[in-house]
């Protein structure tokens, strides 16, 4: 279901992150698994990925989760706050566009370009 409360959206995306971070932990124990095994010699293995190279893939998959997470909580302070949709810059309205593709933006699209971000 979608919501057009800010605070629902963030949330729910909130959920939808919990649970990705949650499965990333069972791939990672699954890896780690895979890794501990002295009969695995994927690194000589031309058919697929290296142990390594998937670890490597779930930590980063990991961490910009948790970014995102964390973007999350920033974002629903200032819902508290009353300080959402408000650019940190200009102090003007974020345009509710952008507050739809990028929920968790902190600047206006005018201000966000000058910015770099």
């Amino acid at each position: 279901m979608t919501t057009t409360d800010p605070a629902e959206r963030l949330r729910e995306r909130a959920r939808d992150l919990d649970g990705l971070l949650a499965r990333l932990d069972g791939d990672e124990r699954d890896v780690l698994a895979d890794r501990s095994d002295g009969t695995a010699d994927d690194e000589h293995d031309p058919e697929g990925s290296t142990l390594s190279g998937e670890w490597q893939r779930i930590d980063a998959l990991r961490r910009a989760a948790i970014a995102e997470r964390e973007e999350i909580a920033l974002a629903l302070a200032r819902v508290a706050d009353g300080t959402y949709g408000i650019c940190i810059r200009c102090g003007r309205p974020i345009p509710a566009a952008r507050l739809e593709a990028r929920p968790m933006a902190t600047m206006c699209v005018a201000c966000a370009a000058v910015a770099g971000g």
